[in-house]
């Protein structure tokens, strides 16, 4: 189905930078950048798609059969995204909250082309429609690209953006302190309760939030979405789920400190997230949950931890990071085990469905993308998937800027700190938007 074209790259960060602003011509785009994490479970460093030939987008009623008809007929690459309310289509749930990005529940589409970027090694697929297209677009790209300045001065903006919190800081602590008495009552050991930011009637240039987001927090599962009006700029450091052949990854991040400037303190700050009694019990706890989510479609015994709270050091903040392993139940369908474990339980609590329940009548706004994932499958059936934090939504037709931040609320969460860690996670989008 596929015209296939290797080449060596001379200036990677160049190339990928020319990549990006070529690929800004098309209505649908796919963009995941590892941003040169060195990560063990990654297949590419980069990855772009663009040019829809076949594409899928639907509510979430009946999502996941259609995604799974969708992902079987087409036998070929499909990228895209999963949005948290998903969740109504695997559980007795609904989503009534107000809803401002008005993004599809799920959008996939099978790129015309594709760039597979690992070291200095691109591989270009073009499907057979449009291969004799493939010399002239590497040599636009090689040669010539778009550079950052043809962007800024068509550079669409309506002035300072005037980000505002869906709820007030007074809500916030309310509403903590109410899934405090759930957790205290019993009803859920752990939840993560986010807030959205927003702005209306705002415009922004897409591509140039994205490359200074991506710029201030360097994270190794950046994604740039773009499905003709909708936006999705993502900075994730979190994986979702993996599978390559029978193997799968999940690697759930808890547990956050802030960065300093002072490289000793900067050290201590790792060290004491290291050992924070608190921010051990969330991760662990997020551990469980995946663990038995995992093991729902995995062999007997084959569920794993391979990494117990490890951390990790990004541009912006310190992470908590484990990673789970299992192998997969013979005779399983991709997409069956995305359903079986979406939402990613990091985003959602334990036990699931109660913290799903709660977190939607304690929330004032719908997550939409946010929580949800971004990525693709291979022919082979293969996939991988981040998950959608550190994210800024925008639907152009709509005027419509948001990002919503959160963390998980567990017995010991003191409810100011936790609204701190919220605005600490906000830091780099209000940067990047507020600028």
């Amino acid at each position: 189905m596929r015209t296939s074209k290797r080449a060596k790259i001379a200036d990677v960060p160049a190339f990928k930078a020319a990549l990006l602003s070529w690929a800004q011509k098309y209505e649908e785009v796919v963009w995941l950048d590892s941003n040169d994490h060195k990560q063990e479970y990654s297949k590419f460093d980069a990855v772009l798609a663009v040019d829809a030939f076949t594409a899928l987008k639907t509510d979430a009623s009946g999502a996941f059969d259609q995604l799974n008809e969708y992902q079987q007929i087409t036998n070929d690459w499909i990228f895209g995204y999963l949005s948290y309310d998903l969740k109504n289509d695997t559980e007795a749930l609904s989503s009534e909250n107000y809803n401002g990005t008005k993004f599809p529940e799920l959008s996939f589409f099978q790129p015309k082309k594709i760039f597979l970027l690992r070291g200095n090694v691109l591989e270009m697929l073009y499907l057979r429609l449009v291969d004799d297209e493939l010399e002239e677009d590497y040599e636009e790209i090689s040669k010539k690209g778009i550079s950052y300045e043809d962007f800024e001065k068509d550079s669409i903006a309506s002035g300072p953006i005037n980000l505002q919190p869906r709820i007030s800081k007074n809500g916030y602590l309310q509403k903590v302190d109410a899934m405090l008495r759930h957790i205290h009552r019993g009803d859920i050991y752990e939840a993560n309760f986010c807030q959205e930011f927003y702005a209306e009637d705002a415009e922004i240039n897409p591509f140039l939030t994205f490359k200074d987001l991506n710029a201030i927090s360097n994270p190794p599962f950046a994604a740039f979405v773009r499905f003709y009006d909708h936006y999705v700029l993502s900075a994730s450091p979190e994986r979702y789920l993996q599978k390559d052949e029978n193997q799968i990854i999940s690697q759930p991040i808890k547990g956050t400190a802030r960065r300093a400037a002072n490289e000793a303190e900067d050290r201590v700050l790792a060290e004491k997230l290291a050992q924070d009694p608190k921010e051990r019990s969330e991760n662990v706890m997020i551990v469980d949950l995946v663990r038995n989510d995992l093991s729902k479609m995995a062999k007997k015994g084959s569920v794993l931890v391979a990494e117990l709270c490890k951390v990790y050091t990004y541009s912006q903040v310190h992470q908590m990071i484990s990673t789970v392993k299992a192998e997969l139940a013979e005779g399983i369908p991709p997409v069956e085990l995305l359903r079986s474990t979406f939402p990613m339980g990091s985003m959602t609590g334990a036990p699931k469905i109660s913290a799903m329940k709660i977190i939607e009548e304690l929330e004032v706004s719908r997550r939409g993308v946010y929580s949800g994932a971004i990525g693709y499958f291979t022919p082979a059936g293969d996939f991988d998937f981040n998950v959608v934090i550190r994210t800024i939504l925008y639907n152009r037709a709509e005027k419509y800027v948001s990002f919503t931040v959160g963390g998980a609320i567990t017995a010991q969460s003191i409810p100011e700190n936790e609204y701190q860690e919220c605005l600490l996670k906000a830091k780099a989008l209000r940067q990047v938007l507020e600028s």
